[in-house]
């Protein structure tokens, strides 16, 4: 929240999202390309995290493949399973972008809140609702 209760600002919020970009301006992936890698991670599927986040399956197989493109290594492996189903990983290479990721994501929202803590302070300054 961005101000005190009862203030103009107390149902505000600062929200953002972060990706990979190619210099040509494409993006390489998106959150939700990252987020299908962390839900196939702990699935071990790309039909269930398909379906957690929503998605058709041709969707993230699609997803996976452009991204495995413009990154240049492949990012998941498939795993024929006979009777007992196969499953599908994380490469080594896969597995450690989401883990670099989600450091990145963890060290941007620390600078994030004192950001925005900052800029709403002006924000309520401004309006006299700053306590």
């Amino acid at each position: 929240m961005a101000g005190p209760e009862g203030s103009r600002y107390y149902d505000i919020f600062l929200n953002y999202s972060v990706w990979l970009e190619a210099r040509r301006e494409s993006i390489v992936i998106s959150a939700e390309g990252l987020k299908l890698l962390d839900e196939i991670r702990q699935e071990g599927s790309i039909v269930t995290a398909a379906r957690k986040m929503g998605i058709s399956y041709r969707k993230a197989w699609g997803l996976l493949k452009e991204v495995e493109n413009l990154i240049g290594f492949p990012l998941v492996e498939k795993h024929r399973g006979g009777a007992a189903g196969g499953k599908t990983t994380l490469t080594t290479e896969g597995s450690e972008l989401v883990s670099a990721y989600d450091e990145l994501n963890s060290d941007i929202d620390v600078a994030m809140k004192g950001i925005a803590k900052k800029f709403f302070r002006k924000i309520n300054r401004m309006s006299g609702h700053e306590k």
